[in-house]
């Protein structure tokens, strides 16, 4: 059994790590807080940003542009990984690495050329460590606050690299924010824009006069949209991380309540046993002394 004086010294351990779990508790709440904000706030534009697209989406021919062009059949497709930067965010990371392997070891089986392209600092090490094949690393794109421009200057890569045939299929992994205790590991398809994919939005089959002419709108719109797209999918992603963070550390708050029980238990009973023995060796002593 340990001594009184290790008991202590755990009890004061678990303490103080009791303290630092519930303030990044209180800071991962605030955080969450601002990052639904942000996702409720480019609602909005993401809603009427996708019904241009699906007016103009519907009538546009895979000729049209590059990025609605679908090549057949794939030789380079390239999976981006968006993971966290920091870890005690419960499985966030290792969900998102898991899925990320079975990507590779069955979705992209029989592509001849298969890649990764990496968001956050997680992901990174471990495809690092495993000598993956990387395309690209994007960083520090959570380092200074999430910005349209960090989400920008991954869409730029992506359509430069898509539109120059050095990609002929690209696909995000990510976790899909659903509540403050629920996540949902997400794969998408981000090109080829299908327009299949969007008939739902529905519409007449009557085009429109393009001013200046459909050739420049759809220069401008697709690349909108898959930057658009990839600063929605960063914004569901840090909404999860802060969100399972919160859980994580409201768990290691409510463990370390459980475990100074037990400590505290234990060390009275200890204390108990040791008054106890130090009155039988009074009472004995005090015995013999009589005898």
């Amino acid at each position: 059994m340990p001594s009184l004086k290790a008991i202590r010294t755990r009890i004061g351990a678990v303490k103080n790590t009791q303290k630092i779990t519930r303030a990044m508790k209180l800071v991962s709440a605030a955080k969450l807080n601002r990052a639904q904000s942000a996702i409720i706030e480019a609602r909005p534009y993401a809603h009427r940003l996708m019904q241009v697209l699906h007016d103009v989406a519907l009538r546009a021919k895979p000729e049209d542009h590059a990025l609605l062009a679908r090549r057949a059949p794939v030789q380079r497709a390239m999976l981006i990984v968006v993971t966290a930067d920091r870890g005690l965010c419960g499985a966030f990371n290792a969900n998102i690495i898991r899925r990320a392997e079975r990507w590779l070891g069955e979705d992209a089986t029989g592509i001849p050329y298969v890649s990764l392209g990496l968001v956050g600092r997680k992901g990174t090490e471990h495809f690092r460590r495993r000598r993956a094949k990387v395309e690209e690393e994007f960083k520090d794109v959570f380092a200074g606050g999430l910005s349209m421009a960090d989400a920008t200057r991954i869409g730029d890569w992506i359509v430069e690299h898509y539109v120059s045939e050095g990609l002929d299929e690209v696909s995000l992994v990510y976790n899909e924010f659903k509540s403050a205790i629920s996540q949902k590991v997400v794969v998408e398809k981000l090109l080829p824009i299908d327009p299949a994919d969007l008939e739902q939005a529905g519409g007449t089959g009557t085009d429109f006069i393009y001013e200046p002419d459909k050739e420049e709108l759809l220069n401008r719109l697709l690349p909108l949209y898959v930057n658009f797209e990839v600063f929605r999918v960063l914004l569901e992603s840090l909404a999860s991380e802060h969100g399972a963070r919160m859980s994580a550390m409201e768990n290691a708050t409510t463990n370390a309540s459980e475990m100074l029980s037990a400590l505290q238990l234990q060390y009275n009973r200890g204390r108990q046993a040791a008054i106890t023995k130090e009155l039988m060796e009074i009472i004995g002593g005090a015995e013999a002394l009589k005898g």
